[in-house]
């Protein structure tokens, strides 16, 4: 009769441990009664990059300034909304001066994994020059202060296609959900 009291006793403490932890872990995730899940970055990978702009759109006119922040609680940098996957930041055109390259590719088309089917690990660097698996980049110097944040030897990327700027790749931090514009400069 005790062995049968202490197993139900016993089975009663796991589903109540059971319980608990599933709650807690719903909470986590932004269930009813838990937070939200970020707007913005916190491991969350954009399932494609960005759409073309319309070319027939005109130049803007060339700010040095911008600021991004379409939400009090978002970055004021380029980001991506987790959400819908938009890329805030992205629409000026393949008119943009900031980016325009006279050599388009001219250290040749990175010949790694593109797109959210890869996270690289920064392996060191800064803007000027950094590495991901024996690949070099640089960023757009318009971009420079939009990845100020960066951790440039731990943080994970995305690397994706720019439709709109020839030469150009988009970085992707999956920690801060924010992008800059890349270069790739050779193995």
């Amino acid at each position: 009769m005790k062995v049968r009291i202490r197993s139900r006793v016993f089975f009663l403490l796991v589903l109540a441990w059971a319980v608990l932890a599933s709650a807690a872990a719903f909470a986590q995730r932004g269930r009813p009664g838990g937070e939200r899940p970020a707007e913005v970055g916190s491991g969350h990978i954009p399932q494609h990059g960005p759409v073309r702009v319309q070319p027939a759109r005109p130049a803007p006119p060339p700010a040095e300034h911008r600021v991004f922040q379409d939400h009090p609680t978002h970055p004021a940098v380029p980001h991506v909304h987790a959400e819908d996957d938009r890329w805030i930041g992205h629409e000026t055109g393949p008119r943009d001066p900031h980016y325009h390259v006279d050599r388009p590719w001219e250290h040749g088309h990175f010949p790694g994994v593109i797109g959210p089917g890869h996270v690289w690990r920064l392996g060191g660097g800064g803007p000027s020059r950094f590495w991901f698996g024996g690949y070099y980049f640089s960023v757009a110097p318009y971009d420079v202060g939009f990845c100020s944040d960066w951790n440039w030897g731990a943080d994970d990327i995305v690397i994706y296609d720019d439709p709109d700027h020839a030469g150009w790749y988009l970085a992707y931090n999956v920690r801060l959900g924010t992008y800059c514009h890349v270069m790739y400069l050779g193995s």
